[in-house]
């Protein structure tokens, strides 16, 4: 029988879902993590998953349920645990106590607003950030500026910028005014501030961007700073988008 692989306690701890892998090394230094009764100050101790009894302050764990949401991130907010200027962070929208340790499943910056995923599934969560199988994000736009036919081509085309070739997997012009126009760009990746890198190499100031769907998940109705848990069939379609 095949030996069960080895991994670090800290890195253990969070794909079982107890706590983020920085939570965890923080608790095993602190010495409130026991392996097999003996106290373990070091994250990168080797262990076997469930071959092994981990407990922490005393108690040994229980497998959380897992758990799968999707929240409307009001702007202003940033997606991490904790912050170090101390600002505001999307957590501040999840203050349930029947909630488990939740990860968020990709981000959305301090200014952007609308769909954002969470969960303890660090597997499905890799499957749906992952450029090459994850599924479309879709995002409504407001820009400064009306953009004709030929920049919104040049969206799809592209840009390289810092090594890096950015572009939109669709756009189109959602409606415009005198001044200011709605776009729906769709992205297959989600590089770090793509959208507004993107148009920021056409002179396109961004004045709101709302993530409005992930795949076949749409924000749809949920208020601002609201979420709900998603159904079975929207946890399943998320990870195989393809299906």
């Amino acid at each position: 029988m095949r030996a069960p692989a080895r991994h670090g306690l800290a890195r253990v701890l969070s794909k079982q879902g107890v706590c983020s892998r920085t939570e965890a090394s923080r608790w095993v230094q602190a010495g409130r993590v026991s392996v097999d009764g003996r106290v373990i100050r070091d994250p990168e101790f080797p262990v076997g998953g469930r071959a092994h009894r981990i407990a922490v302050d005393g108690r040994e764990l229980d497998p959380p349920r897992r758990t799968y949401l999707m929240l409307n991130k009001p702007r202003g907010l940033v997606t991490t645990v904790r912050d170090e200027q101390g600002r505001d962070t999307v957590y501040r929208c999840l203050r349930d106590p029947a909630l488990p340790w939740l990860a968020p499943v990709g981000r959305l910056d301090k200014a952007s607003e609308g769909l954002l995923l969470f969960s303890n599934d660090t597997g499905w969560a890799a499957r749906i950030a992952d450029p090459l199988t994850g599924p479309d994000k879709t995002y409504h736009v407001q820009v400064g500026g009306l953009p004709g036919e030929s920049l919104m081509a040049a969206l799809v085309t592209g840009i390289e910028e810092a090594g890096e070739h950015l572009h939109a997997r669709g756009a189109r012009v959602l409606r415009q005014g005198e001044r200011n126009a709605w776009l729906e760009i769709v992205l297959d990746e989600g590089r770090n501030r793509q959208i507004r890198r993107l148009l920021a190499a056409f002179d396109l100031p961004v004045l709101r961007l709302v993530r409005v769907s992930i795949g076949a998940l749409a924000l749809g109705e949920l208020g601002k700073g609201e979420w709900r848990a998603l159904s079975e069939p929207e946890v399943r379609a998320l990870a195989s988008p393809s299906l």
